[in-house]
């Protein structure tokens, strides 16, 4: 389930800044765009061996980052202390970076955001709203 909304979420015509409700909710939760992209970096910078980082949709329709070890995903519920609806995922195993990046996990989460596309996470906050 991870890696089919990975690759939904990216796109070679990707980047810039969210928009609309979605950029508003970003705004709401972390303070500005920079501050959200610092926190999914910390949380994808700072999972130990392999996971995921998240920006997901809680129930009362706010936003929020976390981070999974493995193949675990926001949407087991309880059984991780992550529980939202995925909207955007980064895959921070190793396969995923490392003929590109080597152990620079920081330069591939920096590339990712040029590759996000933002419409099609709207698309998912709206539908998880």
């Amino acid at each position: 389930a991870n890696h089919s909304l990975f690759w939904t979420v990216m796109s070679p015509k990707g980047g810039g800044a969210p928009t609309g409700k979605l950029a508003d909710a970003i705004n709401s939760a972390f303070g500005s765009f920079d501050e959200f992209k610092k926190k999914f970096g910390d949380a994808a910078g700072g999972r130990f061996g392999s996971g995921w980082a998240w920006l997901g949709v809680k129930s009362d329709g706010s936003v929020c980052v976390c981070s999974t070890p493995n193949q675990d995903s926001p949407l087991m519920g309880k059984l991780v202390d992550c529980g939202c609806t995925p909207i955007l995922g980064l895959d921070v195993w190793e396969h995923a970076y490392y003929l590109h990046y080597q152990n620079r996990r920081p330069d591939y989460v920096t590339a990712f955001w040029n590759v996000v596309d933002w419409n099609a996470v709207a698309a998912r906050f709206d539908d998880a709203r």
